[in-house]
């Protein structure tokens, strides 16, 4: 059963997302990260100029076979089906569609009012299904860090 996390109260979900992902690479993990396109365009800009020191590799489902297979960061609108072992990020408002796939699934969870009901919503789907949840709130900790 994929192992579902919740990162809430993140005041900024891209920049976030941006952290998490060297966190992930750094690991030598693979993972899909999926959101809607405008998101996703806007993460894989922001992916470009994030750090000067890192660079992380990304790519969408367009690019070629032999490129998905070597890259370990896809941004897929539609994650279903990516790095079936790996991990899944969902940026988006809506349940990712092939979740199940993933070994481990995060959630992030801005501190909006939509993206927090979006988020709610998503976390009684998984519920509800038997799925044990793991809460982090990021807000706790950049508290604790100050």
């Amino acid at each position: 059963m994929t192992d579902i996390a919740f990162h809430f109260n993140t005041a900024d979900k891209l920049t976030y997302g941006c952290r998490l992902l060297r966190k992930i690479y750094l690991s030598g993990m693979k993972v899909a990260v999926t959101a809607e396109p405008a998101v996703l365009d806007e993460l894989d800009t922001l992916l470009w100029t994030f750090s000067g020191a890192d660079f992380l590799p990304h790519c969408t489902p367009a690019a070629s076979p032999a490129t998905l297979a070597l890259t370990p960061v896809v941004l897929a609108a539609s994650p279903a089906g990516y790095f079936r072992q790996g991990i899944l990020i969902n940026l988006g408002n809506e349940l990712p569609a092939g979740f199940e796939g993933y070994e481990r699934l995060i959630e992030v969870i801005s501190l909006s009012p939509e993206d927090v009901q979006a988020g709610r919503s998503r976390w009684k789907h998984y519920a509800a299904r038997g799925y044990a949840l793991k809460r982090h709130d990021l807000a706790h900790r950049a508290t604790r860090a100050s």
